[in-house]
């Protein structure tokens, strides 16, 4: 198999292909989706994710917005980066990069996981500026500071031997281990997504790119400069989330108390893959309050 997925074959079926491009930008190739017209969204997606992640909300944000959705350095069809470029400063000056290239400032941005971490990173350090953020089950904490300094040096001892990333895709090729691996979320989602997961997590260059940003990932500075951010924060939470803990979300509003928390019943991590609809219900909510504003 070979390390990176290849467009002309992986490519051929994958979701809103008809919205994709590819743009060079911070010395990368990026695969990044552009759909619709309107004020301008953007959309990141987590660790070990891509674009398919937003297959079914894509379509439904369009209506309203000018919808821009890249898979992150290394994630997806997007190139490889240096490993110490997958930080959490590294991905928020790479993604601005891109925003520069197409020409593009966000009103709203909306980011699942890690990609929460980094639309507030950009925010922060003044890189985007929109009226607010929506972290979707945004994963802002550190698991405490002995068991992430643990994890970090764990991490970057994995990225550092080449075989591992190949192992983990070789035992990913398994489509019933993708299967358990994103059930393990606490989320159920349709076949069609568990397919797409599975497709990526055959290739090593993806899973590289998911260690290397586990073994460069610091939240303690985010969360030092949170009490600074100007956008509006909505934090919307999974019930039933097993990847992040929901008590999370009420830990960053401490630090943040202006923040927002909508909690959806009986969802997981990938809340907005099991109902895209509630989520860009929310989404053009944070719109709607705006325009009143």
């Amino acid at each position: 198999m070979a390390e990176r997925p290849d467009w002309r074959l992986e490519g051929r079926d994958w979701p809103n292909r008809e919205a994709s491009r590819f743009v060079t930008a911070a010395g990368l190739r990026w695969h990044v989706m552009v759909a619709g017209q309107g004020p301008v969204l953007l959309l990141l997606h987590g660790t070990a994710a891509a674009t398919h992640s937003w297959r079914d909300l894509i379509p439904l944000l369009a209506r309203d917005f000018t919808v821009v959705a890249p898979d992150l350095p290394g994630h997806g069809f997007s190139d490889s980066v240096p490993t110490a470029r997958l930080s959490l400063p590294g991905m928020a000056a790479s993604v601005a990069a891109l925003l520069g290239v197409l020409g593009l400032r966000p009103v709203l941005a909306a980011g699942h996981s890690a990609g929460a971490a980094i639309l507030l990173r950009m925010a922060l350090d003044g890189r985007i500026a929109p009226e607010a953020i929506i972290s979707l089950n945004g994963a802002l904490q550190p698991l405490g500071d002995r068991h992430a300094a643990f994890f970090t040096r764990a991490a970057r001892m994995l990225v550092g031997l080449p075989f591992v990333p190949s192992l983990f895709a070789w035992r990913a090729a398994d489509r019933a281990v993708a299967e358990r691996l994103l059930r393990d979320t606490g989320s159920r989602i349709e076949a069609r997504g568990v397919d797409l997961y599975a497709r990526l997590f055959r290739h090593s260059g993806h899973l590289a790119a998911a260690l290397g940003m586990m073994a460069n990932w610091d939240l303690v500075p985010l969360l030092r400069d949170l009490p600074k951010l100007a956008p509006r924060l909505l934090l919307v939470v999974g019930a039933q989330d097993r990847a992040v803990p929901p008590v999370q979300a009420q830990q960053v509003r401490r630090l943040l108390p202006a923040a927002r928390i909508v909690t959806l019943e009986g969802l997981g991590h990938l809340a907005h893959e099991e109902q895209p609809g509630r989520v860009a219900a929310l989404i053009l909510g944070e719109m709607t309050r705006e325009m009143a504003a």
